[in-house]
């Protein structure tokens, strides 16, 4: 197996983005982001009709609301469950304007301060630890993210955490490498798909953004690049690729979370990979990315509503994924194409890794469906990695098969 990741900033210098072996550090929080969320809630809403939709675009505009899903403002339509993080100063004008207008709502997180501390998801002081005592059942910083690499034959391409916030993301990735290492003498499907699959594994794509997710705004989504006209920084680095870039699902607007960038693979991240995919395309059975949350596995297309030339192939190697994935803990998730299971959008990797030749691209969302949202405990990383471990497994072993 090979890992790759490297920040863009001096600040950061080089921080190893690979896991196993690792430099333990001990990291500080004051006061857990500044105390910043105080009296933050997040509320969920479903517009049971066009108007509702469009009021509810309109004043999350006009409050600058953080929202959690879905992927932007554009995209909230009849029907579409919508989870909203609105700061605590503009929760009183939302909810008076939720009633007033007989919109019904669910508050599911009545003080985010308060859960940040509750839960273990920020630790505010980590001791340090031995390499035998590396916990995967924990969120790491990137400086707590160490290195490993070994190689193998075809191809399987993983990323996780190109969404800043979705801290699940990179807690799998390196839950998968640890399993690799550990159970190749003892799992037989673990075993031949090893020494068949050569796995190239970013445990952070979006190595600034999920820094700056510790440091600073525990719900930061883009990378941070600059931006000469616009105080606003950073990039939706899945919607900075070239695949219909900047099209429906996509935003212009350097102030937006699903902006795409003035180009397509603006970002270093972005177009680091893709120039790396493109050399190694004619190897690379399968690119797989893993973000959080919705617990759906999708497949292409996400910027249009058509089918795949290569659709029963996929579509039953994610039937069986889903179905494997439910043995472990009873999880459902949806699976099918991410623009009619999810919603549309553009520019994103898993189109531009299918368009580019990789046969089989898949994107999972994984826990939960926003109980919990982007602040799935500690906990929960457990049961989380060793559902989508199977999940995962399947798919290899899928690849490793003639397609029925």
């Amino acid at each position: 197996m090979k890992f790759f990741g490297k920040p863009r900033s001096q600040t950061a210098a080089f921080l190893p983005l690979c896991l196993l072996f690792l430099k333990s550090l001990s990291l500080g929080h004051s006061n857990l982001y500044s105390n910043r969320y105080a009296g933050d809630k997040v509320i969920r809403l479903t517009p049971n009709t066009e108007e509702e939709a469009f009021v509810l675009k309109k004043i999350c505009h006009q409050l600058k609301v953080d929202l959690w899903q879905p992927g932007g403002v554009s995209q909230i339509s009849q029907g579409t469950v919508t989870d909203v993080h609105i700061p605590h100063n503009g929760s009183r004008a939302l909810l008076t304007f939720l009633q007033e207008a007989n919109i019904q709502y669910k508050i599911l997180i009545e003080d985010l301060q308060k859960v940040l501390e509750k839960g273990s998801s920020l630790p505010a002081w980590r001791s340090r630890r031995s390499l035998s005592g590396y916990n995967y059942e924990v969120y790491h910083s990137l400086e707590e993210l160490g290195r490993r690499s070994r190689a193998y034959k075809r191809a399987v391409w993983m990323d996780c955490g190109i969404h800043a916030r979705e801290w699940i993301g990179p807690a799998f990735c390196q839950w998968f490498v640890k399993e690799a290492l550990l159970t190749y003498r003892s799992d037989p499907t673990m075993r031949k798909t090893l020494n068949h699959l050569y796995f190239y594994i970013m445990p952070v794509f979006n190595v600034d953004g999920y820094h700056f997710s510790w440091t600073n705004d525990r719900f930061w989504r883009k990378t941070r690049s600059r931006n000469s006209r616009f105080r606003c920084r950073g990039v939706d680095a899945n919607r900075n690729w070239r695949v219909k870039w900047c099209d429906e699902g996509a935003s212009m607007h350097p102030c937006d979370d699903t902006y795409c960038g003035p180009f397509p693979e603006s970002e270093p991240e972005v177009k680091a990979v893709a120039n790396f995919l493109r050399k190694h395309r004619k190897h690379i059975t399968a690119y797989l990315s893993f973000h959080a949350y919705a617990q759906m596995l999708l497949y292409p297309y996400s910027y249009k509503y058509a089918t795949i030339p290569n659709f029963s192939c996929v579509e039953s190697a994610a039937y069986k994924a889903v179905n494997a994935l439910r043995s472990v803990h009873g999880v459902q998730y949806r699976y099918g194409p991410a623009s009619s299971t999810l919603y549309v959008s553009s520019g994103s990797s898993m189109d531009w890794a299918y368009k580019n030749g990789i046969p089989y691209t898949f994107a999972f969302e994984l826990r939960d469906t926003g109980h919990f949202g982007f602040l799935l405990p500690e906990t929960l990383i457990k049961p989380t990695c060793t559902e989508t471990m199977l999940a995962v497994k399947n798919i290899t072993m899928h690849l490793l098969k003639k397609c029925p």
